[in-house]
């Protein structure tokens, strides 16, 4: 007599998380150091921590040497560190937001494997990975994606330790929400527990939920986030008298509050930004959430988890509508809850019965990814033919991968199974993310890195250089060190005010540039070419262009 055959075993959360880490870490780093520095935000937070590691001044952040309070140091330390002990170079420099993009991948998976099951969690991480503006800014040197992933293990954390009973394990999940808390305002400021705490709030005031806070670990909790989040701050303020108004009221309650910043958009902004970033799978969003959401409002009891996922969407969402302040990344915190909703439903759309929904869905998706490669191929680049032409090939072969996507994807879905069409789907965006990394490399034109790397070859060390009615942000990552900045201000205009006595005589107007290019000795500027154009046409304003890069030029008052 046969024994009877025992179910396969459910793989561990161990065997998939080294699985997902080597399949999404390979999408996000492979070409993570491809590319240069983009202008201005890479530049900038490059910068920063090289200057940290320089000097060792991990208290003030400085941006090329001036005082720069707008944002917390936790990413600028862990450049810093890394710069410290690998050396500064693009990959190093976007290695964090590739690592937290990871993280926050293999973060997903787990919440949407512990809240629902495997399969969700599965497809969570997949979507979340593959999605247009999370992998993008994966591999942007910028704020917002660590800081979305710790918000993100924020709320994670809290709700997985609401459905715990009182015990050791209910406290340690709720220390790690403090704890996440702590680290997303050392990176972005108070949103960093703002943020989750409203979401939490508003699930509790809104479900009627005050029994599930029992115990939540509030003195502990606190003492821990404070432990972690106040010490920099403290030391910021007893180093610098003008940090607290600047931080504190320029940069958090005049950022939301007002058009300081000049970054106004319209109130729905971030509708748009939602539905391109959450590219392709948002061709899913509207099942997603009937699926999540069925019985509406009367099972909510039942279905706290997918109320508290759509709560944390629509918050985060309305509060960044309702900022003055308005930037594509700032809606990124709610892709994970996005992701996990979107993740469920795919995880049980292919097994149903009838798959008609998931078809249409992909059907939808080919459609889409047909459509992009037919404007890839029809729309030109105006106004630059020099990039008409750099370009032209590789959107022919995005143009051919977009349309082999798209045949693989209907052909896949409606002769074998949703499955197999959602698989397909996953490969073909991202081959698209993988293939869309050099187009951008060729799109920036504001880079300075060649005539920055032929500045740094020729320059000696006394020799002094400048930035010509800009501040170029990757030049001093290039170069190695600050430069002097003719007739402009910007975003450094605090630190130059803040310290005048050190500031003077390397933030100077054009006469004293004008001036100084005559003296003796060897100087550099690099300008956009326009901007000088007046210059070069004057007889007696001396130069060699030593090279020229995209409508910038590097010059020099005289020859060795």
């Amino acid at each position: 007599m046969s024994s009877p055959s025992l179910p396969p075993a459910v793989p561990s959360y161990r065997s998939d998380l080294w699985r997902l880490a080597v399949g999404i870490g390979v999408l996000i780093f492979a070409l993570l150091g491809g590319r240069p520095l983009m202008n201005p935000d890479e530049g900038r937070y490059t910068e920063i921590p090289r200057e940290m590691a320089v000097t060792g001044d991990y208290v003030t952040p400085r941006l090329n040497g001036v005082k720069y309070f707008e944002k917390p140091p936790l990413q600028y330390w862990l450049s810093a560190v890394t710069f410290e002990v690998f050396g500064v170079n693009e990959f190093t420099a976007r290695f964090w937001c590739g690592a937290f993009a990871v993280g926050g991948a293999l973060l997903t998976y787990a919440a949407g494997r512990a809240l629902y099951d495997r399969g969700t969690g599965l497809a969570a991480a997949g979507v979340l990975a593959t999605s247009l503006l999370y992998n993008g800014l994966s591999r942007v040197i910028l704020l917002d994606l660590i800081v979305s992933v710790l918000v993100a293990a924020a709320l994670f954390a809290f709700l997985a330790a609401v459905r715990q009973p009182a015990g050791p394990k209910r406290r340690w999940l709720f220390w790690a929400f403090y704890a996440a808390m702590a680290l997303a305002t050392l990176t972005k400021g108070l949103i960093g527990f703002a943020l989750p705490c409203a979401v939490v709030g508003l699930w509790v005031l809104v479900l009627n939920r005050w029994s599930r806070l029992r115990p939540f670990h509030p003195f502990s909790g606190t003492l821990l986030f404070l432990a972690l989040a106040a010490p920099w701050h403290v030391l910021a303020a007893r180093a610098n008298d003008d940090f607290l108004y600047f931080y504190f009221v320029h940069e958090h309650y005049l950022r939301f509050t007002t058009a300081v910043h000049e970054r106004v958009e319209p109130w729905w902004y971030f509708g748009p930004v939602l539905l391109v970033g959450l590219f392709p799978w948002v061709v899913f969003l509207v099942q997603a959430l009937r699926h999540s959401l069925r019985d509406g409002w009367r099972a909510r009891s039942a279905n706290d988890v997918a109320w508290f996922l759509v709560l944390w969407i629509g918050f985060i969402t309305l509060f960044f509508s309702k900022s003055q302040s308005k930037l594509v990344p700032y809606i990124l915190p709610v892709f994970p809850a996005a992701a996990v909703l979107i993740g469920r439903y795919l995880a049980t759309v292919g097994q149903r019965p009838d798959p008609r929904t998931g078809r249409r869905g992909l059907g939808a998706a080919a459609g889409l990814l047909l459509a992009i490669a037919l404007a890839v191929v029809v729309f030109p680049v105006r106004n630059d033919p020099a990039l008409a032409a750099e370009l032209r090939p590789w959107r022919w072969v995005l143009a051919g991968w977009l349309a082999a996507g798209a045949g693989a994807v209907a052909w896949l879905t409606f002769r074998q199974s949703v499955r197999s069409g959602l698989h397909a789907l996953g490969l073909a965006t991202a081959g698209l993310l993988v293939l869309s990394d050099p187009v951008i490399a060729l799109a920036d034109r504001r880079s300075t890195k060649p005539l920055a790397l032929q500045l740094k070859a020729q320059a000696a060390p006394d020799d002094e250089v400048f930035s010509y009615r800009d501040y170029f942000q990757d030049l001093p990552v290039y170069l190695g060190r600050t430069v002097s900045v003719v007739g402009y201000e910007g975003e450094l205009a605090f630190g130059i005010h803040a310290e005048p006595a050190r500031t003077a005589a390397r933030f100077i107007d054009e006469a004293e540039f004008l001036r100084r290019w005559t003296l003796p000795g060897r100087r550099y500027v690099v300008a956009r070419r326009r901007d000088v154009a007046g210059l070069l046409a004057k007889p007696e304003f001396p130069h060699v262009v030593l090279g020229e890069y995209r409508g910038r030029v590097l010059l020099t008052n005289r020859l060795r």
